[in-house]
């Protein structure tokens, strides 16, 4: 994926892209977390780095849902959406509700030429539901 890109293949970089692989729509904090376990010495600032660099050639999607933090996921070019919990904020991928990208059509595009729709589902999650009241 990353020589696909034209990015060197680094230690930090492969720590990183495990770490959203195994924790879709993860913080940045959740993911230095993870790449820290695996490399100790790597810095804040190098998590930082690799999640811009990444994100810029579209190999991680970089997400964030009104009143979130960002989050990262790996799943790209699908133009999928997300279902957000009020309760908890965990996020979950909804598939696009109808046909190709951008599957929404603007009433007006004022001239843009639209690739992409951002939709964001909220509500709460089943966890969420099951708690106990006072909790």
């Amino acid at each position: 994926m990353l020589r696909g890109a034209a990015l060197r293949v680094t230690r930090p970089r492969l720590a990183v892209l495990t770490a959203v692989h195994a924790h879709p729509h993860a913080d940045t904090v959740s993911i230095f977390g993870a790449v820290r376990r695996e490399l100790p010495e790597v810095s804040h600032q190098a998590v930082y780095d690799v999640l811009r660099a990444v994100t810029a050639v579209g190999l991680v999607r970089r997400i964030q849902p009104s009143g979130s933090v960002a989050g990262y996921e790996l799943r790209v070019g699908d133009n999928h959406h997300h279902v957000v919990c009020r309760s908890c904020g965990a996020i979950a991928d909804v598939d696009c509700a109808i046909g190709e990208a951008p599957c929404l059509t603007a009433s007006e595009d004022q001239g843009f030429s639209i690739d992409e729709a951002e939709v964001t589902y909220w509500g709460v999650c089943p966890e969420c539901l099951a708690a106990p009241a006072n909790s």
